[in-house]
């Protein structure tokens, strides 16, 4: 598992989390970014070209050293700055109250520990700082959940360590974050235990 995780996996993410959908979704998420942004799950950089001009900095965090290669291309034609800015979103090495927004796509599912990265997270966000998310997870549909905990333990070996099952804004909640926006929906073309999807913005409670 080790080739697969760390040279193919990045590879496969690349083709298929840049398909067909995902660009509406990442336009949208990105939209109203400014200053110092922290991206959490970096990947590939497919979201580079969504930032908005007044994003004057993005702090990358990806363990990743393939998917940070792969990027290369796509920052040097956005002309942002980009720094890596960690491994790991569980232990983030920046100040406290020093990042004016956080970004996370399709990453949450991923972090082993995501309660003490949703508190880094909140750390690390000004007073006042958003939190711009957009995540797959737990569906609402009882069969369709049934289905989720029946694949997730397979999904996690082949997809990098992916939950079906997490109840994002339940875990943004009880880290702190009080949801400003939020939408929920199945994604267009995607089978329903994948495709269950949370999109919207949370804010810092003080």
């Amino acid at each position: 598992m080790g080739m697969y995780r760390e040279q193919i996996l990045p590879r496969l993410q690349d083709k298929v989390m840049n398909r067909r959908g995902t660009s509406d979704v990442r336009r949208r998420v990105c939209s109203g970014l400014s200053g110092d942004v922290m991206e959490v799950g970096f990947g590939t950089g497919l979201n580079v070209e969504f930032y908005p001009s007044s994003v004057s900095r993005v702090l990358a965090v990806e363990p990743s050293r393939v998917c940070m290669r792969l990027a290369r291309d796509r920052i040097a034609r956005s002309g942002v700055s980009v720094e890596l800015a960690g491994l790991t979103g569980e232990r983030l090495d920046l100040p406290s109250e020093s990042v004016d927004a956080v970004l996370s796509t399709w990453t949450l599912c991923t972090i082993p520990n995501l309660v003490a990265a949703l508190g880094e997270m909140r750390r690390v966000l000004k007073p006042g700082g958003t939190f711009h998310f957009v995540e797959h997870g737990h569906a609402p549909n009882p069969t369709t959940a049934r289905w989720q905990r029946r694949i997730e333990p397979l999904n996690k070996k082949i997809a990098g360590g992916c939950h079906l099952t997490r109840r994002i804004p339940e875990f943004l909640e009880r880290s702190g974050f009080q949801i400003d926006h939020l939408d929920e929906y199945y994604f267009e073309g995607e089978p329903k235990p994948f495709g269950y999807t949370y999109e919207g913005r949370a804010s810092k409670t003080q």
